[in-house]
């Protein structure tokens, strides 16, 4: 049996590259969580092409350079300030799509997780544009496995769950005390300001000795993080100074961490011993 190992070059051409047809065009495209060096070459290729860039706040704008010749806008928000609100972004989209070619909606992570992204390729396409995703790395893994915290690991867990911190009516997810209940590792996205009341959830079903790990700006050079207990993380948030954006992980695994550790410097310290002994 023979494997076809070679890209698609129809869907490729379709998502960047050829010419459009019905009034403009979207690309829905995930910059990953923050780090330049984790864009695709694929998300390259469609800014490359790009009449006009929609960028959020999380994006590095070190990624803007791979548009040269588009129209930027940015369209996200920060501390609550929004540029423009979702409708507003909608109509931007088509409006600049039109009257520009190709629309290139740029967000952080991968637009289908809590992006977005499938909201604004429906409204584009019911306007008529053709629409492309490009995926992009999720900071929902990304971020922990920066910091060696793996979300699945054998005989330690078998799943993960990724839930929002705030919902559409800026409410805890529900999905957030099914989970507890759990023994997967459980990623929560946008969850800071609810950062009490996940704890809640979690001492209600006798985890107050679960290990936890929260990570501010992952994979930014300014990244900073805090480890601890459901018991103790609130302290040890306010000792760290945390704030948004921010991921939390809770599960064993965040205990591989502290365990690559604890190897490096064993070994460190036994070639130092072995070198003190020659």
């Amino acid at each position: 049996m023979q494997f076809n190992k070679q890209p698609n070059q129809k869907t490729i051409a379709a998502a960047v590259n050829t010419p459009f047809q019905t009034g403009g065009r979207l690309t829905v495209l995930g910059a990953g969580p923050g780090d330049p060096e984790l864009i695709t070459v694929k998300a390259i290729n469609a800014l490359q092409s790009a009449d006009v860039v929609l960028y959020d706040a999380l994006v590095n704008e070190e990624l803007l350079q791979y548009a040269p010749k588009a129209e930027m806008i940015f369209v996200g928000k920060r501390k609550g300030c929004y540029t423009y609100q979702q409708d507003q972004i909608n109509e931007l989209i088509v409006s600049r799509a039109k009257s520009h070619g190709h629309v290139v909606r740029l967000k952080g992570g991968d637009p289908f997780v809590f992006g977005r992204g499938a909201e604004e390729m429906e409204f584009a396409a019911s306007h008529g544009l053709e629409t492309a995703m490009v995926p992009g790395i999720s900071s929902s893994l990304s971020v922990p496995a920066y910091q060696n915290i793996p979300v699945t690991k054998r005989g330690v867990s078998e799943s993960f769950w990724v839930i929002t911190g705030t919902t559409k009516q800026h409410k805890l997810s529900g999905d957030v005390a099914l989970a507890a209940k759990s023994n997967a590792t459980v990623v929560i996205l946008m969850g800071m300001s609810k950062l009490p009341e996940i704890v809640s959830f979690f001492k209600k079903e006798g985890k107050d000795e679960t290990a936890i790990a929260i990570i501010q700006n992952g994979t930014w050079k300014d990244e900073k993080i805090a480890v601890g207990t459901i018991s103790n993380i609130e302290d040890e948030v306010k000792k760290n100074r945390l704030s948004n954006p921010a991921i939390i992980i809770i599960g064993e695994v965040v205990g591989h961490r502290q365990k690559l550790i604890e190897i490096k410097k064993r070994y460190v310290n036994s070639k130092e011993l072995k070198v003190l002994s020659e």
